[in-house]
């Protein structure tokens, strides 16, 4: 683990979801600070001013159906820009649609989850998020 907290972006619209992602991070054994945006705009505004400070996210979790820009316009928007193009994208979303999947894989998402219904197996699933990309996968610096 770094010494320093890792910064993880949720682009989510659902509270209930965003509440419960939260509750899980500040369970965890890794330590890492949580931004929320709560629509496609406000997360590539977030994401263009993080290049601007030079404080960019080490992981983007980021759901697939969300107002004003959705997740694969946002998606497009990381993997086309030269400096977010290398931080892992976690699709986690509700959606089980194959054109869903295949569109996200062909705009480079890193993975793509099926948002589990049941809260035991939602937080088995982000603390799988966070244990594979903080603790398994090697993240540039």
């Amino acid at each position: 683990m770094a010494s320093a907290p890792y910064n993880i972006l949720l682009v989510e619209d659902n509270p209930g979801d965003v509440r419960l992602t939260q509750e899980i991070l500040k369970t965890s054994l890794y330590q890492s600070q949580l931004k929320v945006a709560y629509d496609g705009e406000e997360a590539i505004d977030y994401l263009m001013s993080s290049v601007e400070k030079n404080h960019l996210p080490d992981l983007i979790i980021l759901d697939l159906n969300l107002p004003r820009r959705n997740g694969i316009e946002v998606l497009e928007v990381v993997k086309s820009h030269p400096r977010l193009m290398l931080i892992p994208v976690v699709m986690l979303t509700s959606s089980e649609a194959d054109h869903d999947i295949e569109q996200c894989y062909m705009r480079r998402a890193n993975s793509y989850i099926t948002k589990p219904v049941d809260f035991d197996e939602y937080f088995k699933v982000v603390n799988n998020i966070e244990k594979f990309w903080f603790s398994i996968a090697k993240l540039l610096n």
